[in-house]
């Protein structure tokens, strides 16, 4: 045998080791990048339907419970026989029919059983009551459930047969100020549009879900496997998301990685992801609970059809084609336009997975993997930027809600909370500054007696009238607000005796004279104090109560003013 031959003999069976070598490599490596990259899609596509689908639903919640808390509302749902409650009550309910994306409101009074309803055609204007509400009927089952459940909010999906509509409903309980339920309010989304703008993205590869606490189906492309109805539905008979599967294995799977989840509430945005098999094929299955509306988020992904392994086919000809010309170039060619870009693009995804989108320089060769380098680092910036713009909604919307948990809604004063903080500001730049300022205390002399003769209407008017006279007698600098009920709260700064004096009394006359010219004349009762340095917050407004009870007590539509050495100055009109 010739050395040739030998050499050639030698070259091939080096060849052959190297080349099966580097198919088991092959084989290894890509289903190891697949599988690491499947989890890192899996969890970013998870949050991103998550934040897609709270998205869409959190104005409608919000604006859900804004309606349940109506005083309004609450009235005529105690009082459900009175015609100007009922009157009010329908234009407050079609005020907020506008303002819900879906043009639709439902109301539910416990009191008599009365549905009332209107949808985005405004079909049932002047004549939003549809029918009773009946205990022995089961499609009226979900209402008296929820009432007896007694939680303040759920999602259901549910066909209302009276109305011939199928939705995503989103059900908040209406209670009085004793806590009582005395009904229960809110809108519908439109099922078939929920789900294609939701669930049904055409994205192939990829497969959706949403399911409830229990892992009964709500959102889901097949509308067959939905579970209509589930508060109702006893345990059993209800469309459950290991109806997906066959392997019983991967049914328990999915169980327990929803379990996990229910047994670690607190784990915010933790996704739980494991291999399942549907309808024949290997997916991986993502799954994330969303606390804000108690169902949990699953997402299906086929890795052969996001990342065929065939797109790496291609490796195997470089690898043969590199080994006929030198092993050692092969081992080059490999390092430098195989392994490196595998490990920059796995630290970039680890990147990614730890939240940081700061992605190292991605190697691209002119191959599948520097397509694929290409491709992640574009979905990462387009994933940075949809968080950036996610983050700067939430914050704005958390922004706006914290603005309007320190406003009156009646009046559009500061309430409580927002007097609250102004005067610990206050007193806190007292103390630094060693200055006073003034407060005044002011309540609506016999407003009972205006609210049981004239109605509470006529109450929430002259409510509205004072806060607008208030404001246009203080200073702008100055902070009135509405402390509840019929009682006002003015914190004046910078201030002294004679400016405290004077606001006072300017407020109770300019509420006197303008009553009058109204036609309703009533009086204001004022109560003043000019805090000190030192002064703590119930110091002041123990100082302020008690200035307003002597004005009260005085005859009423007078001022009062505390002064720390417990004498008062009493101003007549």
């Amino acid at each position: 045998m010739s050395l040739k031959t030998r050499i050639l003999g030698l070259l091939a069976g080096l060849i052959i080791i190297a080349s099966a070598a580097s198919w088991l490599a092959y084989r290894e490596l890509s289903e190891h990048l697949i599988e690491r990259w499947g989890e890192q899609v899996a969890e970013i596509q998870v949050r991103y339907d998550s934040a897609r689908l709270l998205q869409s639903l959190e104005r409608e919640i919000g604006l859900a419970r804004q309606m349940a808390r109506s005083s309004t509302l609450i009235s005529w749902a105690k009082a459900p026989d009175r015609p100007i409650f009922k009157a009010n009550a329908i234009r407050q309910m079609e005020s907020f029919r506008s303002n819900f994306r879906d043009n639709s409101y439902f109301v539910a009074l416990r009191e008599n059983g009365h549905y009332y309803y209107n949808n985005a055609a405004n079909d049932f204007a002047g004549n939003q009551f549809q029918y009773v509400l009946d205990p022995k009927k089961p499609d009226d089952a979900w209402f008296f459930h929820l009432i007896e459940e007694g939680r303040d909010f759920h999602l259901n999906v549910n066909p209302d047969t009276e109305l011939g509509v199928t939705k995503l409903w989103i059900d908040v309980l209406m209670r009085d100020e004793t806590d009582r339920i005395v009904g229960m309010v809110g809108t519908g989304l439109n099922l078939d549009t929920f789900l294609q703008d939701i669930v049904d993205i055409d994205q192939d590869g990829i497969t959706t879900l949403f399911v409830d606490y229990n892992g009964a189906i709500q959102l889901y492309r097949d509308r067959n496997y939905i579970d209509f109805a589930s508060i109702i539905k006893p345990e059993g008979q209800k469309n459950t998301v290991d109806l997906l599967f066959e392997d019983p294995e991967d049914k328990e799977r999915v169980l327990g990685m929803l379990q996990r989840l229910k047994d670690n509430p607190n784990q915010t945005g933790h996704v739980e992801s494991d291999f399942v098999t549907v309808d024949g094929r290997r997916h991986l299955a993502g799954i994330a609970f969303l606390p804000a509306i108690g169902w949990f988020e699953i997402t299906l992904l086929d890795l052969n059809t996001l990342l065929p392994k065939s797109h790496l086919w291609p490796l195997i000809a470089v690898f043969l084609t590199t080994l006929l010309v030198t092993l050692g170039l092969f081992h080059l060619v490999i390092r430098t336009r195989i392994l490196k870009p595998i490990v920059t693009l796995e630290h970039a995804v680890e990147k990614v997975r730890a939240g940081s989108f700061e992605l190292p320089k991605l190697d691209k060769p002119n191959n599948e993997i520097g397509r694929l380098a290409d491709h992640f680092e574009k979905m990462a910036y387009s994933l940075q930027h949809s968080t950036r713009e996610l983050e700067e909604k939430v914050a704005a919307r958390t922004d706006e809600l914290s603005r309007l948990a320190r406003i009156d809604p009646l009046t559009g004063l500061k309430n409580r909370r927002g007097l609250d903080e102004i005067l610990e500001d206050e007193i806190q730049r007292a103390r630094r500054q060693g200055s006073g300022f003034g407060i005044l205390w002011l309540d609506i002399d016999h407003f009972k007696a205006i609210n049981d003769e004239l109605g509470h209407q006529a109450g929430d008017d002259i409510l509205c009238r004072v806060a607008l006279w208030l404001k246009a007698s203080v200073r702008p600098y100055d902070h009135p607000g509405r402390w509840g009920g019929d009682e006002f709260v003015v914190v004046l700064s910078p201030c002294d005796h004679p400016t405290l004096k004077q606001i006072a009394e300017r407020i109770r006359q300019s509420v006197e004279q303008e009553g009058k010219k109204t036609g309703s004349p009533f009086t204001l009762s004022v109560g003043g104090y000019l805090c000190n340095p030192g002064d703590t917050g119930d110091r002041i407004l123990r100082y302020a109560d008690r200035a307003l009870y002597r004005a009260k007590a005085g005859g009423r539509n007078r001022v009062c003013i505390e002064r720390r050495d417990d004498e008062s100055v009493l101003t007549e009109n």
